[in-house]
């Protein structure tokens, strides 16, 4: 007798146990109940023929700028984006304005989310030179997904440059704390590099020094306490053969952008539309975080979908803002990379899927199993596609995958148990939930 199931997925080649299978998955509300063939009766039923079914898709880095900068991204927008994207859940930054760094500003980030995004979410605590003792509290902190931690100046006021702060931050977090890793001090040194009207002077200022330097303290620091990081947006081959060495107390981070772009190509084709920080670096770099990838050095992909106008992005370097989004293409541009053969499809859910839940202590998501929740990611890996700018569900309207043709694309994607989004549209609005941890 079939059971009342809330909804079949039929007749997909499903990612379970680390392969492909072909089977059913029934859920009932917002859990996975049964895997294997299901008899249908009277159920809603997706037909996932030819198509494979994922792990929902987790983007452990986004800005989303609200509070504050609502004109270029909000919670609703950068959520609808991660979800036509094949996204299910994010991890959302707090250089907003205001910083999302004490208790009361978490809060409300908690209540403007509530019924308005479309994926699961979670908020990272942003630390500050004062904010260290409430660090050792956020254990429990319902929707926090860790510590955010900026060595480097980027975007937004949130800043800890002075080792003896750095070190204080680190040695007090019960979560794990995820960096921006750049030293500020050569940063400042550096700025003579700046060449104005000159975006290929970015990676100049913004070297390679600057980012080891940097990276090899914040080690340091995590293997004298014991803690645990994660360091953001990896961009140098020097960090990659450091990283590599250091695995104990820390993981790491790569960007679909590093990945697929790199200098001066970038710089020529997208101007301050490649501008972001840590920078988009020459093939050298590129080519040995590829090598990070293809060994499992890296442990996670990150957007670090960080959107700005046109406008803005039009205007005389350095004046033009770093950052671009990739909530929405994330997916289709690493799917097209599996179809070229760049990684293999089990490397991108331990990236996108396992290893987020694993480091960070999601609870319930990341694989296909009984009494999991419900998310999954249904793609189809020979769907090709032309990605374009009014196609960008965010705020700011563009990508720097303008005319990309992309093999292999997101179809739905099912959140809580519900097709939030299919065929290219957003079905279901704000049943999004904060991540449990």
């Amino acid at each position: 007798m079939s059971e009342n199931y809330s909804l079949i997925i039929k007749n997909g080649s499903c990612y379970v146990n680390g392969k492909l299978e072909k089977t059913d998955i029934a859920l009932i509300d917002n859990k996975i109940k049964k895997i294997g063939k299901v008899e249908v009766n009277n159920n809603k039923v997706f037909d996932a023929s030819n198509k494979l079914v994922l792990p929902g898709i987790i983007d452990t880095q986004t800005h989303f700028r609200e509070p504050g900068s609502t004109d270029r991204e909000d919670l609703e927008s950068g959520s609808r984006a991660a979800v036509l994207g094949g996204v299910t859940s994010v991890f959302e930054m707090p250089n907003t304005n205001p910083p999302t760094s004490n208790l009361v500003e978490f809060d409300k980030k908690l209540n403007l989310a509530k019924n308005r995004m479309h994926c699961n979410y979670a908020f990272y605590f942003g630390a500050t030179p004062e904010n260290a003792d409430q660090l050792s509290k956020l254990k429990d902190l319902k929707g926090c997904c860790g510590v955010k931690l900026f060595a480097g100046s980027s975007t937004g006021q949130l800043l800890v440059d002075k080792e003896a702060d750095i070190e204080k931050v680190i040695s007090q977090s019960d979560r794990v704390v995820s960096i921006h890793s750049e030293d500020e001090e050569i940063l400042n040194l550096r700025k003579k590099f700046i060449k104005e009207g000159d975006v290929h002077s970015h990676p100049e200022w913004r070297n390679t020094e600057c980012a080891i330097s940097s990276t090899r303290r914040v080690v340091k620091i995590a293997e004298r306490y014991n803690k645990q990081i994660h360091v953001l947006h990896v961009t140098t081959k020097e960090e990659v053969d450091f990283l590599a060495m250091h695995k104990k107390n820390v993981t790491f981070e790569i960007t679909p952008q590093h990945l697929t772009l790199y200098a001066p190509d970038c710089y020529n084709k997208l101007g301050a539309f490649a501008q972001m920080n840590p920078p988009i670096r020459t093939k050298e770099h590129y080519d040995r975080l590829w090598v990070a990838v293809k060994n499992s050095i890296v442990d996670v992909l990150g957007s670090d979908h960080a959107p700005h106008s046109k406008e803005d992005k039009k205007k005389k370097y350095p004046a033009s803002p770093s950052g671009m989004p990739g909530v929405q293409t994330i997916l289709p541009v690493m799917l097209n990379h599996i179809n070229n053969e760049k990684l293999s499809l089990e490397q991108l859910i331990k990236l996108m899927c396992e290893n987020p839940c694993k480091i960070f202590g999601i609870k319930n998501k990341g694989y296909i199993k009984e009494d999991f929740d419900a998310d999954l990611t249904i793609v189809d890996m020979n769907k090709e596609q032309i990605i374009k700018d009014e196609m960008i569900a965010s705020k700011c309207g563009w990508t720097p995958f303008n005319n990309f043709t992309v093999k292999g694309f997101p179809i739905a994607t099912i959140v809580n148990g519900k097709i939030v989004m299919s065929d290219g549209k957003v079905n279901i609005e704000g049943s999004g939930q904060p991540l449990d941890f």
